[in-house]
């Protein structure tokens, strides 16, 4: 799913204060220098590019763009010093905080780490920290980075597989299928991602909730109730995901059943189950619960009442199932094997038909 934004991104200066003491006495949890050429565009205007930009973690989750202070030398940048930041024990600076201006628009927050750092914050010496989202477009090469940089120690496989799997939330079944795609993320438990159709209709509740994930796109939701109880949000789909993950699209099964659906919303991505909170069986196994900042220690017990507020219950709402009239197999296979996004798809489906 999507991540959320480290504290350190508010407009907080005493926020960025403790991050950039944190960083300089402890150093970050790991860098890595990239060769991509790193561009900014602001107002419309390309106003830094760089081949030496650093990735900095500086928590375990993903990592951030550092730029050398050398790149912040544009003539459509100017750049006004802020307050100085200092260790607190030896009184050393070690940073201070800047604010950039591009075509009258000024970008606060912006952190540059001193010439002599030491230590394990060595290698955060001469770079400057521009927080992400105060700036309109940051580009690796010509490509638009999404949501946050990627983590280059991370993969995503998407795998089809067709070993049964059923999800039980509330202890009932509310999801069966032998036909599903696997997701598979570093450091992340593995999602099981299948079609609308293999889902009772009758308990999804539409959401307003979106999020976003650098690798897999905008996520939207859909909250499950139960015997008069509610699962806030434990549903998501993608239903148009970035290329590299478009295989999680819900075309790439839906379509291939040759049916047509009497829902518009047979429209959306394949659906996944948070893991954390319901109960997976998979090929007549139930999974372990997995541990995540997303975990419910008992994913069948009823959830507390607040679990029940901003969800819709109207009729007008609710999921109708939809019943496949066909499903072959080879041409999963063919189908959840080909690397277009869902116009490409659409097209090749009709050629290959």
């Amino acid at each position: 799913m999507a991540w959320s934004r480290t504290p350190f991104e508010g407009p907080q200066t005493e926020c960025l204060q403790k991050l950039a003491i944190k960083l300089a006495t402890n150093g970050p949890h790991k860098t890595l220098p990239t060769p991509r050429l790193i561009q900014l565009q602001h107002a419309g205007v390309f106003i830094i590019k760089t081949t030496s930009a650093v990735l900095v973690w500086e928590h375990l989750y993903y990592p951030q763009l550092y730029l050398p202070l050398k790149a912040l030398e544009d003539p459509a940048l100017s750049s006004e010093p802020g307050s100085e930041i200092h260790d607190p024990n030896t009184k050393a600076r070690i940073a201070q905080v800047l604010t950039l201006t591009v075509a009258s628009r000024t970008i606060p927050n912006v952190l540059s780490f001193s010439a002599n750092l030491s230590g394990s914050a060595t290698s955060l010496s001469n770079l400057v920290r521009i927080p992400f989202d105060a700036i309109d477009t940051w580009y690796e090469e010509s490509t638009p980075i999404y949501v946050n940089p990627k983590d280059p120690f991370k993969r995503v496989d998407v795998l089809l597989s067709t070993r049964p799997i059923k999800v039980r939330i509330g202890g009932q079944v509310v999801a069966s299928t032998t036909t599903s795609m696997h997701l598979y993320e570093t450091g992340l438990p593995a999602r099981y991602y299948m079609p609308l159709s293999a889902i009772d209709g009758t308990v999804l509740r539409k959401s307003d909730t979106r999020t976003k994930c650098p690798y897999k796109g905008e996520a939207e939701y859909y909250s499950v109730e139960v015997g008069g109880e509610a699962w806030k949000d434990v549903v998501w789909f993608y239903r148009s995901p970035i290329l590299e993950c478009a295989k999680i699209e819900g075309g790439f099964l839906l379509s291939c059943r040759f049916g047509h659906s009497e829902s518009a919303d047979d429209a959306i991505g394949l659906c996944c189950f948070y893991n954390e909170k319901v109960e997976i069986e998979l090929d007549g196994e139930v999974l372990e619960t997995p541990v995540t900042h997303m975990s419910n220690a008992n994913p069948n017990a009823k959830p507390p009442a607040a679990r029940n507020k901003s969800i819709t219950t109207t009729g007008a709402n609710t999921i109708r199932r939809v019943t496949p009239t066909h499903q072959d197999n080879s041409t999963i296979t063919i189908l959840a094997n080909m690397q277009f996004n869902r116009h490409l798809f659409l097209a090749a489906l009709a050629g290959f038909l």
